[in-house]
């Protein structure tokens, strides 16, 4: 919803009332169970054209703010922390946490027959999010590496990669939670970085809230022990709450994230980190390294982004820390 205009995003609700599972406050709806369950929210009002095309100048003026934040403090290294939606995994690989280390990461331009096999309004938001020629993004092996020994050594097992797998798409393209970040927040000026994978999605090794904020916890210590000068960003990538909004658990978790509240994150239930509201997970990782390096959170904006009555869409925060 970020990369597509407003008008395009009712397009999504076609797989909204398909859909028979519908994450909410811990539970599972259907589209007609989602809308009789919120209609006194008035939420198609929300989702009406005008206020659709708001929200939409409101969201790309944050993430505007987003990238200016980035320049006026530009890192010679990022570690990049985001999840896969089977676009290198597949159902019979998934780690709960990953590092890659390798050279580089690949930007592969999507194919008009790929684009055409996706659901509607998806194919637009993937021209936003890939490059559009082959682009080599380079990475830290040298800090990566460190990471994972310093991981290892503070009892996190996590997987390793050099390059890449080509995953259930057929591709072994950086996914899109990266790709977002490389080219609307950086501006296609991508640092040197070490992407982190995260396992939100998939069940049954997804990891808690605490052990999300813990990794994050360490890898703020590994950074700082590791023998260089460079100076290093941790970005996040994902959610809030999405694919139905969730405005009160959305704003418990930026309270929580603003107050540096390891408890109250804690305290959240897993049950509340389903479908694509588990990419919360992301920024609890980051927020976890920034509590280690004494950083505050700023909140750029936060915007409920609707797309029906049933209140499917997403929430959209934008933030960073300094």
């Amino acid at each position: 919803m970020l990369s597509i205009a407003p008008e395009f995003w009712l397009d999504r609700v076609l797989a909204d009332r398909a859909n028979p599972r519908h994450f909410y406050q811990g539970k599972i709806y259907t589209f007609e169970e989602m809308a009789a369950l919120r209609r006194d929210e008035n939420l198609g009002a929300q989702a009406s054209a005008e206020i659709r095309a708001e929200r939409y100048a409101r969201c790309q003026r944050a993430i505007a703010q987003l990238g200016d934040v980035y320049f006026e403090n530009m890192p010679d290294i990022a570690v990049i922390v985001g999840n896969d939606q089977m676009e290198v995994f597949t159902a019979e690989h998934i780690p709960a946490f990953a590092i890659f280390w390798g050279d580089y990461v690949e930007g592969i331009p999507r194919t008009p027959e790929f684009l055409a096999k996706l659901p509607p309004g998806i194919a637009r938001a993937e021209l936003d999010r890939t490059p559009s020629e082959y682009t080599r993004y380079a990475c830290v092996p040298d800090l990566g590496r460190h990471l994972i020994h310093s991981a290892m050594a503070e009892g996190f097992d996590l997987a390793q990669m050099t390059r890449l797998p080509t995953g259930a798409i057929g591709s072994n393209a950086v996914p899109h939670a990266f790709g977002f970040v490389y080219r609307r927040v950086l501006r296609d000026r991508v640092p040197p970085q070490v992407p982190v994978f995260v396992n939100t999605f998939y069940p049954p090794n997804q990891p808690t809230v605490s052990r999300c904020y813990n990794l994050g916890r360490m890898l703020a210590r590994a950074v700082s022990s590791w023998d260089s000068d460079n100076q290093v960003a941790f970005i996040a990538s994902g959610g809030l709450s999405h694919f139905v909004v969730d405005e009160s658990f959305d704003h418990a978790v930026l309270d929580a994230l603003l107050g540096s509240n390891a408890a109250a994150m804690e305290n959240f239930p897993e049950s509340m980190f389903e479908s694509g509201t588990s990419e919360i997970k992301n920024w609890i990782v980051v927020a976890g390294a920034m509590a280690e390096a004494g950083l505050k959170m700023t909140l750029i904006d936060y915007v409920p982004c609707y797309r029906s009555e049933a209140g499917t869409g997403s929430g959209m925060g934008f933030a960073y820390w300094k």
